[in-house]
């Protein structure tokens, strides 16, 4: 499904979508515009959903007059990878301030870029809102089940988004006319609702690839549980989606990030991409991410942000058994000759290995060595061939999908439920299908995949991943054996700050990262480090001006802000 930008439909909706003037003689059908005339129809509510879809990646070109919102972007690398052990702003010092600022916790409402983060989550929700509206109000349109379930599908998204990172935010519906509303309510059982509904009408295949799916909605309704601590329905949830058999991990961990595989059995949902398809800049493809890309290696010019942390990289360290080295694995920084988890050269890009097909990636590659030190993101580069053309910076587009939900995160997820509920076992088997399909392939010499993970070309590092074959009796070690295993399988997927936040340990685990990074980063040194106000972001200072009636903004700002 190719995303088709109507950015029209939310703009208008966010100023008084439908609005009509009430003289007769001023009631004249408006010219070369889209209101509910020319939209009432299959083919229209057809469109305004695409438009909802269309707001995933967090891009709205209109937003180019009022500034760049890589805030906004879908994958969520600033909000919950930046900030946590996994990850530096990376690129050089002061470019892109406000990414910085998040790293160092120096939170501020002012800072632009949660404002666009809101700006693009309640525009998804408007165009959602907007596309159940005039599916109401038009007649003759088929299949409205669907359609609304895959709208209530995308707000459910939409409004999770938000309350992840800022918890309190009001929820809207398509009935909702003042968009004022004060943000003290609970908005997860609304949340749920949409995704009940959703999981009771969609269908479990759709024609039109990258459409929300019943799998999808149970994984996602299975998500929310879990972050509220429900682990006995989450599990169902995602028990529904594995035994489903609709779902299975690729055979090989990099598959999951390239164009041919982007859509196999391993996505459940996930952000569709589009360049060379009409669209100025690319603008379809992975807009709002595209400052992920290395800064060099020839094929590449800008710019280097997102930066893999040591401590990731260390993170990778395996026993002889080829166990992660969950306790010690910080104790020293990686050598040649310690034993690694291949899945450490398909997320990071280190010197003298291969980078795909473009070459060893070397020190060239890195805008400020010194500043954010010698690692590239790696997980969504492209091929040659697929990015788009006519941009400031084109190689860095990418038709690439970034995934939103995928198999191996509901695994790891239905992992964390059994541990809780104390069947450790199948949390153990859970664990070792993620870690067995992880030995499956490694960054080959020829630049692509070997299934061979100790080819004798392969002479920059010593693979190896194993298997846990005793059995798992103790639910504390269990517990971080399955959290470890999140870290590594979806480094830099935008997970990690909001998975130690649920968890409880953020404060502690992110503090005492700093404590060892900022010897080796020494930018990081003036961070204050996380304080209790870190739990929730600020909200935006000017969306809580902009939400007062009468003088009293109804918007209420997060503690500590």
């Amino acid at each position: 499904m190719k995303k088709i930008k109507f950015t029209i439909i939310g703009i208008a909706l966010l100023t008084g979508l439908f609005v009509a003037c009430s003289d007769d003689f001023l009631d004249v059908a408006p010219q070369a515009s889209l209101d509910e005339g020319t939209l009432g129809n299959q083919q229209g509510v057809e469109a305004t959903l695409i438009s909802a879809y269309s707001m995933l990646d967090g891009w709205n070109d209109d937003w180019a007059s009022i500034g760049t919102p890589w805030g906004a972007a879908g994958s969520n690398w600033i909000w919950g990878s930046v900030p946590s052990d996994e990850a530096y702003k990376g690129s050089e010092p002061g470019d892109q301030l406000e990414i910085q600022l998040v790293e160092l916790f120096q939170w501020a409402p002012g800072n632009g870029y949660l404002n666009f983060k809101f700006l693009a989550l309640y525009e998804g929700i408007a165009r959602s809102n907007a596309a159940i509206k005039l599916m109401k109000k038009s007649e003759g349109i088929t299949d409205q089940e669907r359609i609304e379930a895959e709208a209530r599908f995308l707000r459910g998204h939409y409004h999770f988004d938000a309350w992840k990172i800022w918890k309190n935010v009001p929820y809207y519906t398509e009935a909702d006319e003042d968009f004022r509303k004060p943000n003290t309510a609970d908005i997860v059982p609304n949340i749920a609702e949409d995704f009940q509904f959703a999981i009771a009408n969609l269908p479990e295949t759709q024609s039109a690839v990258g459409r929300a799916t019943k799998g999808a909605a149970q994984a996602y309704l299975g998500k929310l549980l879990l972050y509220t601590g429900d682990f006995g329905k989450a599990k169902e949830q995602f028990d529904n989606v594995v035994n489903s058999g609709k779902y299975a991990l690729l055979p090989c961990f990099h598959d999951v990030f390239t164009e041919a595989n982007e859509n196999g059995s391993e996505m459940i949902f996930s952000i569709q991409a589009s360049v060379n398809d009409g669209t100025s800049e690319g603008q379809n493809g992975n807009f709002a991410d595209r400052l992920r890309y290395p800064n060099g290696g020839g094929t590449f010019s800008c710019c280097g942000f997102h930066q893999p942390s040591q401590n990731l990289v260390n993170s990778h360290k395996v026993d002889a058994n080829g166990l992660p080295l969950i306790t010690t694995f910080n104790n020293a920084d990686v050598t040649a000759s310690d034993p690694l988890d291949p899945r450490v050269d398909w997320t990071v890009g280190r010197d003298d290995v291969p980078f795909l097909v473009y070459g060893n990636h070397s020190p060239s590659w890195i805008r400020a060595r010194a500043f954010a030190g010698p690692y590239s993101s790696k997980k969504f580069i492209h091929l040659p061939g697929q990015n788009a053309a006519n941009s400031w910076s084109n190689q860095q587009l990418s038709t690439i999908n970034t995934a939103v939900i995928r198999y191996a995160d509901v695994l790891l997820m239905l992992a964390e439920c059994e541990v809780e509920v104390g069947s450790l076992e199948r949390a153990r088997e859970l664990v070792n299908m993620v870690r067995e399909r992880a030995g499956g392939c490694a960054q080959g010499p020829d630049g692509g995949a070997t299934s061979d993970i100790n080819d004798p070309g392969i002479t920059w590092a010593d693979y190896n991943v194993g298997t846990y074959d005793t059995p798992w009796t103790n639910k504390d070690a269990a517990r971080e054996a399955v959290r470890f295993e999140r870290k590594l399988e979806l480094a830099l997927e935008g997970h990690r700050f909001f998975d130690l936040r649920r968890w409880g340990v953020a404060k502690d685990v992110i503090n005492q990262y700093l404590a060892v990074e900022e010897t080796k980063r020494t930018y990081l040194d003036v961070s204050g480090g996380f304080e209790d106000k870190h739990w929730l972001y600020p909200l935006p200072s000017v969306q809580i001006e902009l939400s007062k009636v009468n003088g009293t903004p109804q918007l209420k700002q997060n503690t500590g802000y």
